[in-house]
């Protein structure tokens, strides 16, 4: 039996490195066959806007816009509720696709039985 994959990444352009790794753990994984639910919250967040992923680069990383399509493709992104509301963005002007959701969610995916959490 295979155990689902709970990504949660904090960082965004702050922490560049942070943020890919997070992405490429998330992308491979789906590649992988594995259910993944990947969590924009911090500064991650922004990437759930159109063209934010675009903006972002990192030498020797895939692009970003790869991975998160590749998320989208055959896993689920989330964007923390809390996280949103703080950059004044709602379900409106997200990427089809990605949902907003809040912490009582994250929860209950993380501690789902056969589930893995990582954070980044």
């Amino acid at each position: 039996m295979t155990r689902s994959l709970v990504i949660k990444v904090t960082a965004g352009a702050d922490a560049p490195e942070r943020c890919s790794q997070a992405f490429t753990v998330a992308s491979v994984a789906v590649a992988s066959g594995v259910d993944v639910s990947l969590w924009l919250t911090g500064e991650s967040a922004w990437f759930a806007l159109p063209g934010r992923a675009a903006e972002f680069s990192l030498p020797e990383s895939a692009p970003l816009t790869d991975l998160l399509d590749a998320v989208l493709t055959g896993g689920r992104v989330t964007v923390c509720t809390q996280c949103a509301a703080r950059r004044s963005f709602g379900p409106e002007d997200v990427i089809p696709g990605i949902r907003i959701a809040g912490a009582a969610v994250f929860v209950s995916e993380a501690l789902a039985e056969d589930v893995q959490a990582l954070v980044y």
